[in-house]
């Protein structure tokens, strides 16, 4: 059997890029979820909270996937739904956060860095969905 060398497959098209990396919002949140990740590595406690750290990273994780996943989308509809999900779960993360500051496992000046970048990604968000037209 032989084959064509010479046809081009859209996977090394050198033109090909994912849209959603030229997002701001997406830019934020990959670094959000990035330094809440280096958090849950250095939690001031004597017990490891497995579970807590494991739900902690996958919210924040979540964020910048959903923004991704939505961008992916056909509709304009599917792609708010997505976004608003990736608030979701930006609440979800601050509301552990919010917990571990509590308790004491990270520093307050920590987790108002965190809260900061929250409150800028979810505007930003909030008002990326706002624009979108419906179709």
């Amino acid at each position: 059997m032989t084959y064509n060398t010479n046809v081009k497959t859209p996977s090394v098209v050198p033109t090909a890029r994912l849209t959603y990396k030229d997002l701001i919002v997406w830019q934020k949140s990959i670094k959000f979820a990035s330094d809440v990740i280096d958090q849950a590595e250095n939690l001031s406690s004597t017990r490891k909270h497995y579970r807590l750290v494991e739900q902690l990273e996958a919210a924040a994780t979540s964020v910048p996937m959903n923004i991704a996943e939505g961008k992916g989308r056909y509709s304009t509809k599917e792609y708010k739904h997505f976004l608003m999900i990736a608030r979701g779960s930006l609440y979800e993360t601050m509301t552990l956060l919010e917990i571990f500051e509590l308790k004491n496992w990270i520093k307050a000046e920590d987790f108002q860095n965190l809260q900061n970048q929250s409150l800028e990604i979810a505007r930003m968000l909030t008002i990326l969905h706002r624009n979108l037209k419906d179709n």
